[in-house]
């Protein structure tokens, strides 16, 4: 034939037939041209024949009849004999350069979605859509709804195998062992000996609860259980997180007989993955709880403090005045005692307020804290705090911290040693660890007049600059997720590409550029406050004590505020 016609749908209106198309219709019997041009305008559409007769709808069936100037049958094309049809389809087949698809070409579309397709999605229904586009790009007639569906699954299914049996395929035997083990009583659990005892997996997906000792002993035991499984440290290389993340959330789920039923690579697969996602969270976990509790320390001494000075202070008025009586008094009797001179005038009260208050408000408060914080740390929290310094492996980036680094090291060597100060001969890193107000107290004065460093409260200054620098991540911890190194939060590729990574976040390279323009959004920001505040009806600003600022909420019709 001298014209072929597109494959390619008709742009707004797919079902108008071209000059070929009636030329190719115009060959066919009189019977059975409406039925040829309904097979030609479909395949054309949809790259397929009609599978149903709801496909072919009446009115796109009336509209090819008008323009072929025939009246359609209500029969449509069952009209058609089968072998006919047969013909008909072979014919438009070869019009568009496509073939059915044969058994092993379904094998084909299956590895090339199990290979391009799964690791970006496992929806069944777009899985489908792109083996119909895989089918148009090989020439092949797509397979039925129901069809491509199955062969998505099968995909699905493939992609699953082969990724597990990767991952077995890296697991040591004394590992598969040990995580199997995970679906059993752990062996030095006293529950385990009782009948129906829980898998040690049961225990593995508790939260940690409330800062305390006992949850640092108990989230510090799940660390040690799943450290002892020994996963190879790339057993996920490559592999991308949400895909690690889907196969733990699995075991989350599911009771441990149910997972005893799986075959031994998916099961595997499947505890591996639970495992090393859960190391990460109790890691997480454990360093929220270290923050947490250097931070109950301070915050409960002082409050104690607070509330211990609170009930002995009396405020004293009219200083100044008492001052002078004080002074005139002395000098009239220089020669006289204190009870005798002094307290006639002032009274011996009075000078006990005047003591307290001073005491609540100079160098006293501060020691008084110093002393709640170091006999709370040493009498309860030094019971578990240097177990988890020695369980979390701490690091850093920056050499300007690295004297933190440098301390934590020196409170683990001497953890469990029995002395109140560091030997002599010990190199204790003082700048960038002791805040000012604890110098005092750390630096003691030794034999010889020889300063000596108080081992307990160097510790507690120790924790103080860790947690300061965790929460920045300043100082990292291995084998966390959150809590990670910073730089793996950057692409790969960040040094070589930095240009393009700073286009795409619309930030410029000079950093004078970036605070110039950080300033200017900030100082519009401001005007636009201060413009706009007294103007808003509801707002308010009163006088009291220089300007309070009251804003009046109310509820809209949406019911938002």
């Amino acid at each position: 034939m001298d014209q072929v016609p597109d494959r390619r749908p008709v742009p707004g209106d797919p079902w108008r037939l071209t000059e070929a198309d009636h030329a190719l219709v115009a060959a066919k019997p009189m019977r059975t041209r409406l039925e040829f041009a309904m097979l030609l305008l479909s395949f054309r559409a949809h790259g397929r024949f009609p599978r149903t007769s709801a496909e072919g709808a009446p009115v796109q069936l009336a509209r090819v009849a008008r323009q072929l100037g025939l009246v359609p049958r209500t029969s449509g094309r069952g009209a058609i004999p089968a072998r006919t049809l047969k013909r008909y389809r072979a014919e438009i087949r070869a019009l568009f350069g496509t073939r059915q698809a044969a058994v092993r070409d379904a094998d084909d579309l299956v590895g090339w979605l199990r290979d391009h397709a799964v690791v970006d999605t496992r929806d069944i229904g777009d899985l489908a859509g792109r083996l119909e586009g895989r089918c148009r790009a090989l020439g092949l007639e797509p397979p039925s709804a129901g069809r491509a569906r199955r062969l998505a699954r099968s995909a699905v299914q493939a992609y699953d195998e082969r990724f597990c049996a990767r991952i077995h395929g890296r697991l040591p035997a004394a590992t598969r062992a040990r995580l199997d083990g995970l679906l059993r009583p752990s062996p030095g659990d006293d529950a385990a000996k009782a009948e129906g005892a829980a898998a040690a997996i049961v225990r593995l997906r508790g939260d940690p609860g409330r800062p305390s000792l006992a949850s640092l002993r108990e989230e510090m035991a799940k660390l040690e259980l799943l450290r002892g499984l020994a996963l190879p440290a790339d057993v996920f290389g490559g592999v991308p997180p949400r895909e690690v993340e889907r196969w733990h959330r699995r075991v989350t789920v599911e009771a441990p007989h149910e997972l005893r039923r799986h075959a031994e690579p998916i099961r595997l697969t499947a505890l591996a993955a639970f495992a090393h996602v859960r190391t990460r969270a109790i890691t997480d976990g454990l360093v929220d709880l270290l923050i947490d509790t250097i931070h109950r320390i301070g915050a409960r001494a002082e409050r104690r403090v607070e509330r211990e000075l609170i009930e002995d202070l009396k405020r004293v008025t009219g200083k100044p005045t008492l001052l002078l009586d004080i002074a005139d008094a002395s000098l009239a009797n220089p020669d006289g005692t204190v009870r005798e001179v002094v307290f006639p005038v002032v009274g011996e009260q009075t000078l006990r307020d005047l003591a307290r208050e001073r005491k609540a408000t100079g160098p006293g408060y501060r020691t008084s804290l110093r002393t709640v914080i170091r006999n709370s740390y040493r009498g309860h929290y030094r019971r578990a705090i240097p177990e988890l310094l020695e369980t979390l492996e701490f690091r850093s980036n920056n050499a300007l911290h690295q004297p933190v680094i440098d301390a934590l090291a020196l409170v683990r060597r001497y953890a469990r040693a029995k002395i109140r100060t560091f030997p002599a001969g010990e190199e204790v890193p003082l700048d960038g660890v002791v805040r000012g107000l604890w110098r005092e107290a750390v630096v003691e004065a030794g034999p010889r007049g020889r300063a000596r460093i108080n081992r307990i409260i160097y510790e507690i200054c120790v924790l103080e600059a860790l947690r300061e620098r965790l929460r920045c991540k300043e100082i990292w911890v291995a084998g966390a997720d959150r809590y990670r190194d910073p730089d793996e939060d950057l692409p790969a590729d960040f040094e070589a590409r930095r240009g393009t990574h700073y286009d795409a976040l619309n930030l410029p390279l000079d950093p004078d550029r970036f605070i110039a323009g950080l300033r200017a959004d900030m100082a519009a920001a401001l005007r636009a406050l201060d413009e706009g505040l007294p103007h808003d009806p509801s707002v308010r600003i009163s006088r009291k004590a220089g300007g309070w600022i009251t804003a009046a909420w109310c509820m809209d019709r949406s019911g938002g505020w």
